[in-house]
């Protein structure tokens, strides 16, 4: 039997820093003389007896070491626990929102995908507009220091290429990834604050430079107004681009030693293969929109470079409906949900460096084909890729692409549409948001669907953030066999 005090002992320190986290709100609503701050209060007492509870009701004799097994329980508890209280707000707020749809729009913020269900962003209390940046912000966060630490140990779909020493010993293993946590946080939060200056600077009040420097850092999404960043000109739309860039670029190469006076993250080929894949799709739509769609060379480009890498980053900011681009457009941005950001990134998908790998792979079996007795294989940044690493993101990606059509249909029984079941599936494993058709497109909402739908759609977000086989273990029988 699995000892779960560990993992409920650090589940209560998460509750109590998601409590604290509804301190801001509740002081910004105070300040904006809004009575809406006594529910971040209220919801913040509740969060933070729970979590004193947990911690001294569930505290270890001793100092705790969590398992394999432990850290699984402990990755999918506390995602699932700090979302069902982090929907406090949202259900006792003036939004009066169901608990359905508060659940929904937590788990959409801390999974950072962005899919929405309340209308009237621009006449909604601060602080709750600032409560779902704060929520896109700890989950891209929580994702980050998941990626560095818990993934690459339970070798998950590959990310063992990324752990930071080659050796598998605890003693040391352990330091150096406190070390790279830490430092990544620190880069995580001096991007969101380089974010919030430029977007003030380019013309953005500083309430909503803050949100979006959250929201774009974190490739969250949440926007503090309905029309998203077409409310904004053109200086804040490309400060969008450049920090949805950063955003679903590999922070692990960040904080790595520079090589001659520039960051490694310059020198990575996966990073050589986001920046050309966003380039060469966001070329032949501002192609499309200039020669099909009568769109200006400028305005053509702008909109093409934003949507492409707002879609491929999971970011989900909108700066126009490009859902109204014509049928070749659409199936562009449907294609486009399941590619993702980088590895080591708050972008969610498939993620840019395993498509690398299954196209390298896919060529070495046409050069099979012509040379059956050849040797191949297969490298990343120098280094020879394992067939171990090879299974795991051929597995990752099997498993990925049945869930999406398993959900698909389950969303299909509920009774929502061929096109918005299809669409939805696929932008909540991703963790994009906005879909495409009428009903939860660029310009569109969640809140239309059926409850069923949304309680579909929150859970497979929460598979698409914990890379599915996180979640997934829980449900075999060897888990929980000794």
């Amino acid at each position: 039997m699995i000892d779960l005090r560990p993992v409920l002992f650090v589940n209560g320190f998460l509750l109590l820093v998601l409590a604290a986290a509804m301190g801001i709100p509740a002081v910004v609503d105070i300040l904006s003389d809004d009575v809406d701050w006594k529910v971040f209060a209220t919801s913040a007492m509740v969060t933070g007896f729970v979590a004193l509870v947990l911690i001294f009701g569930a505290r270890p004799p001793a100092r705790p070491n969590l398992t394999s097994r432990q850290a699984f329980m402990l990755t999918v508890v506390a995602w699932l626990s700090t979302a069902v209280f982090a929907a406090l707000p949202f259900a006792f707020s003036n939004l009066r929102l169901s608990p359905v749809d508060s659940l929904f729009e937590a788990m959409s913020g801390l999974t950072t995908t962005g899919a929405t269900v309340i209308r009237g962003l621009d006449q909604a209390p601060k602080g709750i507009l600032l409560w779902r940046a704060l929520l896109n912000w700890l989950g891209g966060e929580g994702i980050l220091i998941m990626a560095v630490v818990i993934l690459p140990l339970l070798r998950i779909g590959g990310m063992q290429v990324f752990r930071m020493e080659s050796s598998d010993r605890t003693d040391t293993i352990k330091p150096r990834l406190t070390h790279v946590a830490a430092a990544v946080t620190t880069v995580y939060l001096i991007f969101t604050i380089l974010a919030a200056v430029a977007f003030r600077m380019a013309g953005m009040g500083t309430f909503d430079a803050v949100c979006h420097a959250m929201s774009a850092i974190s490739t969250g999404g949440f926007s503090t107004s309905d029309a998203n960043l077409s409310r904004w000109g053109t200086a804040v739309q490309w400060v969008a681009i450049f920090a949805m860039l950063v955003g679903a670029s590999s922070f692990t190469l960040w904080v790595g030693p520079w090589r001659r006076g520039r960051p490694r993250v310059l020198d990575d080929a996966q990073i050589h293969w986001y920046l050309m894949f966003i380039a060469g799709f966001a070329g032949l739509l501002a192609l499309w929109q200039w020669t099909v769609n009568d769109m200006t060379p400028g305005v053509a480009i702008r909109h093409a470079v934003f949507s492409v890498t707002s879609v491929v980053t999971t970011t989900g900011f909108v700066s126009t409906n490009y859902g109204a681009w014509g049928s070749f457009a659409v199936v562009v941005f449907f294609v486009l949900s399941f590619i993702g950001g980088c590895t080591g990134s708050a972008a969610g998908g498939v993620k840019i460096f395993r498509w690398e790998l299954l196209f390298a792979l896919a060529g070495i079996h046409l050069r099979r084909l012509l040379h059956p007795h050849g040797v191949f294989v297969i490298r990343y940044n120098g280094r020879t890729i394992s067939p171990k690493v090879l299974d795991s993101v051929l597995g990752f990606v099997v498993m990925y692409f049945l869930t999406f059509a398993l959900f698909a249909l389950a969303l299909a029984v509920v009774g929502v549409d061929f096109l918005t079941a299809l669409s939805a599936s696929a932008s909540a494993l991703a963790n994009v948001g906005p879909g495409v058709g009428e009903i939860i497109g660029p310009t569109g909402s969640y809140r239309p669907l059926p409850d069923p739908a949304k309680w579909i759609l929150a859970f497979e977000m929460l598979l698409g953030r914990l890379e599915l086989f996180t979640v997934a273990v829980l449900f075999s029988r060897s888990y929980w066999r000794e």
